[in-house]
């Protein structure tokens, strides 16, 4: 078996979210969805669009870290208005991000924990573009750490983007366009195919059991099946695509001692 760590794990787990997506744009927040949008264009998903993160479409993806401006080439502008209307607007986008919280219908929150809206406990970043992105095109998510903090019971404590939760539907509203596909977090990878759209075990890492899932989810979770398989992992090619990548080794950081993928049934 090849040797990789967690956070290659979670990086070809994610890749796979964009897996059969067409000619859409893959966007990757942070250093594990960004290196998993990499991996998918440069592997099974040569059709997937990228930018910059400026104003230019890339047909190489931009490594992660420190590196001249020059080193990106440019395959097309595309700057920030015109990405809105050719890809947020019309649906062509696949963004996989990571909140602060997620529940069991998917709504997420970015904005704010504890206390009130006018009086919270903690401040965060606000909803940013979360209410436009989840009614308009496909998100998935990515949580280094999954406790009951994180995936809440209940509801999360502010809602910044739109979930499949029923009694949050307002009458007459246009909801076709919420799709919500994958979670892939440090135990396991989720999608939202349990009752009511809710969320289930799709697949679990090396050395982790449903129970020790289920102990740190804040709410009862489906499954896909009475044996849920292992998260499959990265080949000596994908490794390599994830180093090019990511040549200062960023993914090193995501997960404390960057702990080998493979572990122990807890």
């Amino acid at each position: 078996m090849t040797d990789y760590t967690l956070a290659e794990l979670c990086v070809f787990a994610c890749s796979e979210a964009f897996r059969n997506n067409g000619e859409i744009v893959a966007t990757g927040v942070g250093p594990v969805p960004r290196l998993a949008a990499g991996l998918a264009k440069l592997s099974h998903s040569p059709e997937l669009m990228m930018t910059d993160g400026e104003a230019y479409l890339v047909e190489q993806p931009v490594p992660i870290g420190p590196r001249s401006y020059d080193d990106r080439k440019a395959a097309g502008y595309l700057p920030f208005s015109r990405f809105f209307d050719s890809a947020v607007w019309t649906g062509r986008r696949h963004a996989m991000v990571t909140p602060t919280q997620i529940d069991r219908f998917g709504q997420i929150n970015l904005s704010y924990l504890g206390g009130t809206y006018d009086k919270p406990k903690t401040q965060m970043l606000g909803v940013r573009g979360f209410p436009g992105n989840t009614i308009y095109h496909a998100n998935s998510f990515f949580f280094p750490s999954h406790t009951q903090r994180t995936l809440v019971p209940g509801e999360v404590d502010m809602i910044s983007g739109v979930g499949y939760n029923p009694a949050r539907r307002v009458a007459g509203g246009n909801y076709s366009g919420v799709d919500l596909r994958v979670i892939v977090t440090n135990l396991c990878v989720l999608d939202f195919g349990g009752p009511d759209h809710q969320m289930r075990v799709v697949s679990l890492h090396p050395g982790v059991s449903f129970d020790e899932v289920q102990e740190n989810t804040g709410f009862p979770l489906a499954r896909i099946g009475e044996d849920i398989p292992t998260t499959a992992g990265p080949d000596a090619a994908a490794l390599a695509l994830i180093a090019q990548l990511d040549p200062h080794n960023v993914r090193a950081g995501v997960f404390k001692g960057n702990p080998s993928a493979i572990r122990e049934a807890a």
